[in-house]
């Protein structure tokens, strides 16, 4: 369509988030005449979501900004079976113990970016392990399973990749579509939601949802997929040297998640400031225009704009101030990820290669050898030239810590207790 009539569309496109939308026209007349309830489904394979999902959880706060209601759809119970788009291999199944932990760490994040409640356009977050752990599977697959068709699904993406890499697909994982469709008519049965969203990798098993509903209930469903995040030199966004960049502060510092948006290529500035900040359209549009060091100040307030979505104003405000001391100023920044270590072990001589790995700094000791080699390591910003460096009392600072740093960006504060 060459205009939208809705808001909720209109500014969809305008931040970049389309890439494919079902009878579009349809969808933009129903949500410029009344409230569209539209879900996301997050697994909880982890304690917590990671940089890759914050697509779709800024995908449902543009939803609610724009007068429509946000459902989050927690996978206790898809988790269970494991969804093998853009997998390679088989997903590690988890237990119900690491299942309920996990969605109770990744439950705190969306009220960071929704409005929760029980008004028109609040909110609100279900598990699909309601309705899923009930099913009887004979009932179920006489019921369903006539909807769907392996010649169909060997025609999704997700399932070619798999097979042409003549990677394993487990009959376990090809019941995860026939689940995930399920869910969308489940929601539309309970909470009147008409639109699924998520990354294109989604696209076939959203598609199985709306034709399921269709042919069940004569419903109308919608679709609504953005383009699969990467970065422009085709890095998969959320991935780092360190690993996921999560979204929770007890597994990455509010530090460490506004450095690797400070971080960001060049060429990437104006798309992430339109998908990750409410920035105006007309300020971006101007920050676009930088260019060499000046660009650094529009990385600079992408990296505090989306840290204060994540984490609060205050904590961005800091890590931003500890930045500007590190590498700008060349000072002490308490504001560091710190590290406590044992007095103990500091007292009989820490090895640096043992430090560097308890730090995070290096995932190995021989990580720790190249990357003290290559002359990237530094104890309180002095080049260490030697793998058996042993650390002890002597290198505590006045501010009582011992400062690692590797190369001119990651820094960590050694504090022993």
């Amino acid at each position: 369509m060459t205009s939208y009539k809705s808001d909720f569309l209109r500014v969809m496109r305008e931040r970049g988030y389309i890439h494919q939308c079902s009878n579009e026209e349809a969808l933009d007349a129903k949500a410029n005449t009344r409230i569209v309830t539209a879900y996301v489904g997050f697994d909880c394979t982890a304690a917590s979501l990671h940089v890759g999902n914050l697509l779709g959880i800024m995908m449902l706060r543009k939803l609610q900004q724009t007068g429509h209601k946000p459902i989050v759809l927690i996978g206790g119970g898809t988790t269970r079976v494991g969804d093998p788009s853009g997998k390679n291999d088989t997903r590690k199944l988890l237990n119900d113990e690491q299942i309920d932990q996990n969605i109770a760490g990744i439950r705190q994040v969306f009220e960071k970016f929704l409005t929760f409640g029980d008004g028109p356009t609040d909110a609100v977050m279900v598990n699909n392990a309601d309705w899923l752990l009930k099913l009887n599977y004979i009932e179920f697959l006489r019921d369903y399973g006539p909807h769907f068709t392996i010649n169909r699904m060997m025609t999704f993406e997700s399932v070619k990749q798999r097979l042409d890499r003549e990677q394993p697909l487990t009959f376990l994982e090809f019941n995860y579509m026939i689940f995930q469709a399920y869910d969308f008519l489940e929601l539309n049965r309970q909470n009147g939601c008409i639109l699924q969203m998520g990354g294109s990798d989604q696209w076939g098993n959203i598609i199985n949802g709306i034709e399921l509903g269709r042919r069940v209930d004569q419903a109308e469903l919608y679709a609504l997929t953005t383009a699969l995040l990467t970065t422009s030199s085709g890095a998969k966004m959320g991935k780092t040297a360190k690993g996921a960049v999560w979204l929770n502060e007890d597994m990455l510092s509010p530090y460490d998640y506004w450095q690797f948006w400070r971080n960001t290529e060049d060429s990437d500035v104006g798309r992430f400031l339109r998908l990750f900040t409410e920035l105006p359209l007309e300020e971006i549009e101007e920050l676009e225009k930088l260019e060499g060091a000046d660009l650094n100040e529009a990385k600079k307030l992408l990296a505090t704009t989306a840290c204060a979505m994540a984490h609060g104003q205050e904590k961005a405000l800091e890590a931003s101030e500890t930045a500007l001391k590190t590498f700008e100023q060349g000072t002490m920044a308490s504001g560091l990820p710190t590290v406590e270590i044992s007095a103990g072990d500091l007292d009989n001589g820490l090895g640096l290669l043992t430090a560097l790995v308890t730090a995070g700094l290096a995932t190995s000791n021989s990580e720790a050898r190249r990357h003290i080699k290559g002359g990237a390591v530094k104890i309180n910003d002095v080049k260490a030239d030697s793998e058996k460096v042993q650390l002890g009392g002597d290198d505590i600072t006045d501010d009582g810590v011992i400062k690692l740093s590797v190369g001119k960006k990651r820094h960590v504060l050694l504090k022993a207790i």
